[in-house]
């Protein structure tokens, strides 16, 4: 047996294995009571953050625990603005203009530009998040998120009791 094949073979099935966690584990971030600074956990499904058309009745994705409870909800989250049709960071112009004058000066001209790509701008979405307790009575949590494409975002909450929270995930 080689030794060099099978040494390549650890080393890539370490890689494959260092990544695992990263992929299947929950979107975890941080919560705060913005009145006594008490912190706790949010956590959200992996691939939930993504805009889409669903069943506002289907599963909980979100899990809040703070001051003692335990919160569960779903979120719900729209697409931002019109997209373009040129690829990331492309332009396109098209200009027209013309002089008229008495004589021979008169000229007419067209130009067109292509710009050079440029670093895209990050895409956001907006949306919300509806969390309650399991308990009697049922406390109630109303967020409002904005997430990038990578599920990272920021948002802020008001529980039933009109205490405000502030969110990082």
């Amino acid at each position: 047996m080689k030794l060099t094949p099978f040494l390549l073979s650890a080393a890539f099935a370490g890689v494959l294995a260092s990544c695992a966690p990263n992929v299947t584990g929950p979107q975890v971030g941080r919560i705060v009571n913005s009145v006594t600074g008490q912190e706790g956990t949010v956590s959200f499904s992996r691939g939930t953050l993504q805009p889409r058309l669903g069943d506002p009745f289907a599963s909980d994705n979100a899990t809040i625990r703070v001051g003692g409870q335990t919160y569960s909800g779903r979120t719900a989250l729209l697409n931002s603005g019109a997209v373009s049709p040129l690829p990331a960071g492309v332009g396109l112009s098209l200009s027209l203009g013309g002089t008229a004058a008495i004589g021979t000066n008169g000229a007419v001209g067209i130009g067109t530009r292509i710009d050079t790509p440029r670093p895209r701008a990050a895409v956001t979405r907006s949306g919300n998040l509806i969390a309650r307790t399991a308990g009697t009575p049922t406390l109630t949590l109303t967020c409002t998120l904005t997430v990038d494409e990578t599920e990272h975002g920021i948002g802020d909450c008001t529980g039933n009791d009109g205490v405000k929270y502030a969110l990082q995930f």
